[in-house]
């Protein structure tokens, strides 16, 4: 009757072993999945937390001093010539010189072609013998004039006679004036063939070779002159900023722009502001702007694009650099460092940003220190070590070694100043408790009681077999 029994028993001894391996296979699996690696800096008693918070932070310091501050307004412009010329004929004929360099500067007045002048001249040759003859003529009929004159004093001759020769002297007078007219136009041709520059400033590429037939009717030219000395520099601003800047021109005042290259560093060039457009484009909301800059140097290129700064207005106020304002809940702040060489949160009040410095309206006095470099191991009243400001301070590579890891760090710019103050806790909580590294990992105490009982655990399979061998 025992080995019928024992048969009736064994699926259900299989089904439950099948069971507890199921979830012994599941538990471990969660386990390795969400078990965390040992952090590398709790392995070492030596150089762990403890020495780490004892440590002074390197950092690099500023000092907050009073000086120019500019109100500047920012724009992209485009330079363009002060004036550009299209040299164009006024002469029809046949280029036979050129006489200027492509690329090279020119004065006003300089030749820069000429035109074969041979026609022009047989012209003004003709022009001039038409104005000889009828200077003849008129000399003729003057004399005469006064010989009729002369005789009808006399009554020899009737009153018609000496009217009829006065005509005929006007007459020939404006020939004469005819005949002046087209000698000066002749001349004017003539002069035409040799092309001058009409004004100063760098000639470009020529569109025309010599031995070429040009015309007057030409629409590209000969050769296109620009004017860079002095250059203008055409930008635009928003409307709301317009105000500020048309006030300062009905006050008579001068407004300095400078022109910074497309990296908007290194500066080009200053020049003045010297015009505003009469109306704002309704579809981008700015106004155009037109600076004039002396580009003695030729620092500026017709169509370069220049990053534009309007100095509107210069006041005197307290600075520190912008990399020491940091921002978070509380505001902007400051890491400050005291005269024992340790750091306290202070919020400040901001103005204008000028070339890498911000006005400090409140908040700090002149010749405290603020922390430029080093932020991110910072807490309240850590104690800090001042670099100068040609080394390097390591404190922005280090990782973060506080009792929380990267958790209890308080950002330069992105953590809050409460984070910060919850910082200062957490140091005091972490002198009291022990050692991370010394205490028992709750994980692996759990795995190894896991493993001793499922070795001290019989086997159901073989209690079941062992039943079965006896019962037979």
């Amino acid at each position: 009757m025992s080995a019928p029994r024992s048969e009736a028993h064994r699926p259900r001894w299989r089904t439950a072993l099948s069971l507890v391996l199921a979830l012994l296979l599941i538990g471990g699996g969660y386990w390795l999945a969400t078990r965390q690696p040992e952090a590398p800096a709790q392995s070492s008693g030596r150089f762990g937390r403890g020495m780490m918070a004892g440590m002074a932070v390197p950092v690099k310091v500023a000092t907050a001093e009073s000086g120019p501050l500019h109100y500047v307004m920012k724009a992209i412009g485009t330079v363009t010539a002060y004036n550009t010329v299209t040299v164009r004929s006024q002469v029809d004929g046949e280029l036979i010189r050129i006489a200027f360099e492509e690329g090279a500067a020119v004065k006003q007045g300089d030749v820069l072609a000429e035109i074969d002048p041979s026609d022009y001249q047989v012209q003004l040759d003709q022009a001039l013998g038409q104005q000889a003859q009828n200077a003849a003529l008129l000399r003729n009929a003057q004399r005469d004039l006064q010989r009729y004159q002369q005789l009808f004093k006399q009554n020899s001759i009737a009153r018609q006679q000496v009217d009829t020769q006065q005509a005929q002297v006007s007459q020939l007078q404006g020939a004469v004036k005819s005949d002046q007219a087209a000698v000066d136009s002749a001349r004017l041709k003539l002069g035409y063939t040799k092309i001058t520059a009409p004004i100063s400033g760098r000639a470009g590429l020529r569109n025309v070779d010599a031995g070429n037939i040009i015309n007057a009717s030409n629409t590209d030219g000969l050769v296109v002159i620009t004017q860079t000395q002095p250059i203008a520099v055409m930008f635009s601003l928003p409307q709301v900023q317009l105000p500020d800047v048309m006030r300062k021109l009905r006050a008579g005042k001068t407004l300095v722009v400078d022109a910074y290259d497309r990296d908007d560093i290194k500066r080009l060039a200053s020049g003045t502001l010297v015009a505003v457009d009469n109306q704002i484009d309704v579809a981008t909301g700015t106004v155009r702007l037109k600076a004039r800059f002396a580009n003695e140097d030729e620092q500026l290129f017709p169509n370069q694009f220049v990053n534009v700064r309007v100095r509107v207005e210069t006041t005197e106020s307290l600075q520190v650099p912008v990399i020491a304002v940091q921002q978070g809940t509380i505001g902007a702040f400051v890491y400050r460092v005291d005269d024992e060489d340790k750091v306290h949160i202070q919020t400040v009040k901001t103005g204008r940003v000028d070339d890498g410095q911000i006005g400090i309206v409140s908040g700090l006095t002149q010749g405290q220190r603020v922390v430029i470099e080093g932020v991110d191991r910072l807490r309240e009243g850590a104690k800090v070590e001042v670099v100068k400001a040609n080394a390097s301070a390591p404190a922005a590579s280090l990782p973060a070694t506080g009792p929380d890891g990267a958790k209890a760090q308080t950002g330069a710019a992105s953590q809050t100043g409460a984070a910060s103050q919850a910082g200062t806790a957490s140091q005091a909580g972490a002198t009291s408790q022990p050692d991370a590294t010394s205490q028992p990992d709750a994980t692996s105490q759990a795995g190894a009681a896991s493993e001793a009982g499922a070795k001290s655990r019989p086997d159901p399979t073989r209690q079941a077999d062992a039943k079965n061998r006896s019962g037979q």
